[in-house]
């Protein structure tokens, strides 16, 4: 279930100035401006300042009036906010931007970071499970992200209780010169939660690094959490689930990591345990069985051998995903123009748009139309609310403005 993790880099510049980096966070900021369609209208108009201004003439053509994008004083609260927590502003792009993390085509815009950046460097592998979790997953938990660490892999988890905090705990114990661990955030990055992980979240930006795409001081609400289990999954060169119910947030991460290319790998318990339904499901579904740490290096080292034979200089901007390779310059700034018979379109979008979410190529391929038409319709009926964007390039009808 491994994938190559750097498949599709491209070439781009991130903020060099003041200016430009506050135009990126307006632009992401900005009501109905998710990950894909800030990526959409940064390659469309050629910079975030192009984008913004045009914003409010797209939101008007799909018939959202007095639309405004996010005000300049806001993303300065924004900013003033990330300071005071003593966090900094990674944007995709930047030489110390996660490089697995940029190669994924929902890549976030920009991270708030607390703590030390580099271990964004290292590889990395995620140790997720259960929040009640047993004695004995706990344990495995402690020794598989304990001898992780010692072998200098960072271990990433999203500072639940159980297994989570368990995995962060572990790692920091082997030491500061070791892997270390990265805490991923399903509100800002100051807020902890639960408010248990407090101790475990300061050590954490001591020695690690705690990381969230959503502004600081955000308290986390539960659409928050599949968001954070995508980043838990996509900083990762694997990630391995210890324990897990069937329906349980460690099976998106699982299934995030999967539709990533990322490498799975699950540890098997008693078929009487609950806890253990959900990691024995991944092990029928291909999932590598995991018994110890030996068993995950054995899985990661073709990718780490991968990755460090194409790691990017240091000093070179990673890419910031399209959804494809571009080696080609950014196109000029032009109108995104409306297209013929809009209204036509729309509703043919909506018709294969169901309670259930749909790939966006599988609706390019239904409509049998060209895919920039398609997409330029999708820009549009995302900024007036009508589709919804998932992790994984899935659409859900969404609820208008």
């Amino acid at each position: 279930m491994a994938g190559d993790l750097n498949s599709s880099p491209t070439p781009f510049t991130p903020p060099t100035t003041e200016e430009d980096g506050l135009a990126w966070l307006r632009l992401i900021r900005s009501r109905r401006v998710g990950v894909a369609t800030f990526y959409r209208l940064i390659a469309e108009y050629g910079s975030a300042g192009a984008a913004l201004a045009a914003l409010p003439e797209i939101a008007r053509t799909s018939g959202v009036r007095d639309y405004q994008p996010c005000p300049e004083e806001v993303a300065r609260a924004e900013l003033r906010a990330g300071r005071a927590a003593r966090a900094r502003l990674l944007f995709n792009g930047a030489p110390d931007y996660p490089a697995a993390l940029a190669a994924l085509p929902d890549a976030p815009p920009l991270l708030w970071v607390m703590g030390q950046p580099e271990v964004l460097a290292r590889p990395m592998v995620s140790l997720v499970g259960a929040r009640n979790a047993s004695s004995l997953g706990l344990r495995m938990t402690r020794k598989l992200a304990g001898e992780l660490a010692e072998a200098g892999i960072t271990v990433v988890s999203g500072l639940a209780r159980g297994i989570d905090a368990a995995a962060h705990a572990a790692a920091l114990a082997a030491g500061p010169d070791r892997g270390g661990t990265v805490g991923v955030h399903a509100g800002g990055v100051d807020i902890i939660y639960p408010a248990e992980n407090t101790d475990l979240a300061q050590r954490i930006a001591e020695v690690g690094c705690r990381i969230s795409e959503h502004p600081p001081g955000l308290e986390p609400q539960a659409r928050h959490f599949p968001q954070r289990n995508r980043l838990v999954a996509g900083l990762a060169h694997a990630v391995i689930v210890v324990e897990a119910a069937e329906r349980s947030g460690s099976l998106i991460t699982a299934s995030c990591a999967a539709d990533q290319g990322r490498e799975v790998l699950a540890v098997p318990g008693h078929p009487f345990d609950a806890r253990a339904a959900g990691c024995n499901m991944l092990i029928r579904q291909g999932a590598t069985l995991v018994r110890s740490v030996s068993d995950v290096m054995e899985a990661i080292a073709p990718l780490l051998a991968r990755a460090a034979k194409r790691a990017t200089p240091h000093d070179a901007p990673r890419g910031l995903p399209l959804g494809r390779a571009r080696a080609e310059a950014p196109p000029p700034a032009r109108p995104m123009a409306p297209l013929a018979e809009p209204a036509a379109l729309d509703q043919m979008i909506l018709d294969r748009l169901g309670p259930s979410p749909l790939a966006e190529d599988q609706l390019i391929r239904d409509l049998g139309l060209p895919a920039g038409r398609v997409a330029a319709e999708l820009v549009m009926m995302e900024l007036d609310g009508r589709v919804l964007r998932q992790p994984g390039g899935l659409l859900a009808l969404g609820q208008p403005a």
